[in-house]
């Protein structure tokens, strides 16, 4: 990517848009440094960057990701998945034995929040995919997170479980003050559910401002009629400084 600056601003739903290729999962990922920059800094809450395993474990802790294809275990129940949102509390030797009923409990209640509570005991594997991504948003949710970054949450679904699962995911975060970061490539549902859009084109950040202000001409500028299936799926960070509004303890 180009030389970035990008600050993320508390309890806000921003949508990083553009075509496959522009460097939306790319960034998307740095913001928790499973993509690290060639330069540049994640810094949290204005603080020092995320150079200590400490600090980088502290802030994936709070830190929630939905992926575009679930990243689910099929064998397992829906609350067995969840579940593994209370991984990153505990210490290895305590995240192999039976859950405490405090972390159950949790889990539950995430389930119930996406309205999932009575396939809690059944494998993902026979759920759909709308469920499945519900499911998801139940496990980012179960880390008591304050900032989910979800990698085009929806690309795998149909329109109408796509529309549903937006809904869902912004209608949590902000019911619980959790800001969100999206990346999309659908416009409409950007411009239906973000606050905020940065457009980005060839790496390049083309657009920053409210959703209510896009225009057809900043679409224009942001899809710049490149075909996506002539586009890399990522591009190499470099100068990145990306400021998040998360706190980290």
């Amino acid at each position: 990517m180009a030389r970035t600056d990008l600050s993320i601003e508390r309890g806000k739903v921003t949508v990083l848009l553009g075509p496959s290729g522009a460097g939306k999962s790319t960034l998307l990922r740095c913001m928790n440094l499973l993509v690290k920059p060639t330069t540049g800094s994640v810094r949290v809450d204005g603080t020092a960057s995320l150079d200590s395993r400490r600090e980088l474990r502290r802030h994936r802790r709070r830190t929630g990701m939905v992926f575009q294809h679930h990243q689910l275990i099929p064998r397992f129940s829906a609350l067995r998945n969840v579940l593994l949102g209370r991984v990153g509390y505990h210490s290895f030797w305590q995240s192999i034995l039976p859950s405490s009923r405090g972390d159950q409990r949790i889990a539950l209640e995430a389930l119930e929040r996406v309205g999932l509570l009575d396939k809690a005991l059944t494998r993902v594997d026979n759920l759909s995919g709308g469920m499945q991504q519900r499911v998801g948003i139940a496990r980012a949710l179960a880390q008591q997170p304050d900032l989910i970054l979800a990698d085009e949450p929806v690309a795998s679904l149909d329109p109408n479980s796509a529309r549903r699962v937006m809904e869902l995911l912004r209608r949590v975060c902000q019911e619980s003050g959790i800001t969100l970061v999206a990346s999309l490539h659908q416009v409409d549902l950007a411009l239906e559910h973000a606050d905020r859009i940065v457009g980005l084109a060839h790496g390049e950040i083309v657009y920053d401002g409210p959703a209510a202000g896009v225009t057809d001409e900043d679409l224009l500028v942001i899809y710049g009629g490149v075909p996506a299936d002539e586009q890399a799926d990522a591009l190499p960070l470099s100068a990145q400084t990306v400021s998040l509004p998360t706190s980290a303890d």
